[in-house]
């Protein structure tokens, strides 16, 4: 494969730490100039450090007694630039809800990527840091709440050992946003491997520059793909590739309940994170069909149809990707369409994985996607909650289960035994691979709602940073704390969750 000669090498070992333990470069920056746009940060009144995440930044190879001065709060609001930051907001483009948008930052500036002391690249953001080109008549402001959300969420979702983006901070403004009310308003600074996504590749596609799409295959091949470089098809490899991805990560939200609710191809990332914490909540009575988004009224991103839309939105991908399959239209198409066919198995390979571990199944039997799908059928005939029911599993606790007085269940229970014996394994070392892969707590969508509320309204971080620590450790089943796995009561009505722009 020939890379893009315009692209610098990904790392850079002789730059020397700066201030902080920046080590800033920006690969991104030598793409074209159709996939980004230069603009500066938009200063805010007050900034101050709301929460900052040690653990993250020792991670990065930052100094996070430096970073956490007060002065540096400006660091991470945009009133002044870590060294060696050069400030641009991305252009991409997206099917929001299957509708084609010309999109990209409209509210958010990547600095750069941080260099880390192993040798790794991570974006760093910052998000609601002002409009930029792409803000089609926004504020660019991010309010507090949503900002806490997304730190919230993402750290738990890294927690469980899902790919996801992290944050490392997030600050306030001092300043007002306005939005049905007035809220208070902050910046989230969000690490990822990148911010490419799906969105990016149809922005290079639509922009109708021949070489866009081949420089920005040959970069994501660079940064996330290395090992297709000597591949004959390498852009063929890359479908594949964010294909298998994909569907590993979507096993994963399905495997511990989690509901994206925003699952637009601007919200795809190639490199295989969960993005964008917007109206994204965790299910509690287990409902295929459950929704939480407040706009989502057809029921596109549900529950059960993110394998679907996943699979819908790398169509979208393949189809960006047809000049660099083959010269041949028609061959190109068949290429495509022969690597998405794939998909469905590719997806229910990785579900399969997934539920067998959370059944503490260590081998494979013929018949075992139709027990765990019974046990799924009761789940929703009962109305059962997901994460309890196989945290009681987990834990042997059956007469703490709320199912154990059901004859579907006491029947399934009795097949599922007989199958964990025809394994080589004994039962605490299959239960022991349960524990690992079913949480003992989840954020629970009220749980949440009560730390973003305490802190946004009443300026009492304490309620989330509990929050936190009890989602740290999320398969922790020593720990008795009721109150963070209890639940939502049935009788405070729907759910919904807002996408805060």
């Amino acid at each position: 494969m020939n890379v893009s000669p315009n692209l610098l090498p990904l790392s850079d070992p002789g730059q020397a730490p700066t201030t902080g333990g920046w080590r800033l470069d920006h690969s991104y920056a030598q793409l074209p100039s159709v996939f980004h746009a230069p603009v500066a940060p938009t200063s805010v009144a007050e900034p101050r450090l709301v929460i900052f995440n040690r653990r993250l930044a020792e991670t990065l190879g930052l100094e996070a007694a430096t970073l956490t001065r007060p002065e540096n709060a400006a660091w991470f609001a945009g009133n002044s630039l870590p060294p060696g930051a050069s400030p641009l907001a991305q252009a991409y483009a997206g099917h929001q809800y299957g509708r084609f948008v010309m999109l990209g930052d409209g509210r958010a500036l990547l600095l750069g990527e941080q260099l880390t002391p192993h040798g790794e690249r991570f974006d760093i953001q910052l998000k609601g840091s002002g409009p930029t080109p792409f803000s089609r008549r926004g504020d660019g402001r991010a309010a507090l709440g949503p900002m806490l959300r997304e730190y919230l969420i993402s750290e738990a979702m890294h927690a469980f050992g899902i790919p996801t983006t992290r944050s490392l901070a997030v600050t306030a403004s001092g300043e007002a946003v306005y939005r049905d009310t007035p809220l208070p308003g902050a910046v989230l600074t969000r690490v990822a491997a990148s911010h490419l996504r799906v969105g990016t590749f149809e922005w290079a596609a639509a922009c109708g520059e021949p070489d866009a799409i081949r420089v920005v295959a040959d970069y994501t091949i660079q940064r996330h793909y290395p090992k297709l470089c000597g591949e004959e098809q390498p852009y063929l490899a890359l479908l594949h590739a964010v294909m298998h991805r994909q569907a590993s990560l979507v096993a994963r939200w399905q495997g511990v309940g989690f509901i994206h609710g925003v699952m637009n191809t601007d919200n795809m990332a190639l490199s295989g994170e969960t993005i964008d914490y917007g109206p994204c909540a965790f299910m509690d009575t287990y409902q295929p069909a459950t929704v939480f988004s407040s706009i989502d009224h057809q029921g596109r991103y549900a529950y059960a149809n993110q394998p679907a839309i996943a699979h819908w939105n790398l169509s979208r991908f393949a189809s960006t990707l047809l000049p660099l399959l083959h010269p041949d239209a028609d061959a190109a198409l068949a290429l495509a369409n022969d690597a998405l066919k794939t998909f469905p198995h590719t997806f229910r390979a990785q579900w399969l994985l997934e539920m067998r571990a959370k059944f503490g199944l260590f081998n494979e039997e013929m018949d075992d996607a139709e027990l765990i799908e019974s046990l799924l059928t009761c789940l929703q005939e009962h109305g059962a909650d997901f994460t309890n029911t196989f945290r009681d599993l987990s834990a042997d606790a059956l007469p703490d289960c709320p199912l154990a007085g059901r004859a579907t269940f006491q029947t399934w229970h009795a097949r599922w035994q007989d199958r964990l014996k025809r394994q080589p394994q004994p039962l605490e070392e299959a239960r022991g691979l349960m524990r690992r892969h079913n949480p003992a707590f989840i954020p629970r969508n009220h749980k949440v709602e009560e730390a973003l509320a305490a802190a946004t309204v009443q300026g009492d971080l304490s309620v989330l940073e509990q929050l936190l620590e009890v989602l740290a450790h999320p398969y922790d089943y020593t720990s008795n704390r009721p109150e963070f796995s209890t639940p939502r009561a049935p009788s405070a009505g729907i759910y919904r969750t807002f996408c805060g722009t």
